[in-house]
């Protein structure tokens, strides 16, 4: 078995969640846990079935995240994934909830940034082992940095 990698498309102004669930019914009960959250947000779900008819199951109330969600879960195509595509919301304020629900049993990352999910493909299934999420680092925060990253937590209202 090799590894491989497959990146997920984010479109700008977009945030992706990827998770690894395992019952059918995590489709509507993360779409309930979304609007439960935030009834406004946008969303496109798409979880990947992994026995049975083995389809991508999906929901969502983005007629284009949805179409996202679709077409990345059934390109990764790794039993039980799931991934959740928003928009005027943050993953920040979703994953407690989702974090509840009793089938998921990981969450690979909440990003805005490029991902790639590397999974392991040996013939009758894929499995997931990680996921590339955004870039390397290029140092180490200086004082400066520092300050500019607590004046941003302010600016955007998650500090006082």
């Amino acid at each position: 078995m090799e590894i491989k990698a497959t990146k997920i498309d984010v479109p700008e102004g977009v945030n992706v969640v990827l998770g690894q669930t395992h019952f059918i019914k995590t489709v509507e009960d993360i779409y309930e846990a979304i609007v439960n959250t935030n009834p406004t947000i946008k969303f496109g779900i798409g979880f990947c079935e992994a026995s049975g008819p083995r389809l991508v199951r999906w929901d969502g109330n983005d007629d284009e995240l949805v179409r996202l969600a679709k077409e990345n879960a059934f390109k990764i195509g790794a039993g039980h994934f799931f991934i959740i595509y928003l928009k005027e919301g943050f993953p920040i304020n979703i994953l407690p909830r989702l974090k509840e629900i009793p089938e998921i049993c990981t969450i690979f990352c909440a990003t805005a940034n490029p991902v790639t999910v590397l999974y392991i493909d040996h013939g009758e299934g894929r499995g997931i082992v990680g996921v590339v999420d955004g870039f390397r680092s290029k140092g180490i925060e200086g004082p400066e940095d520092i300050k500019k990253r607590r004046e941003f937590l302010r600016k955007i209202g998650y500090k006082f």
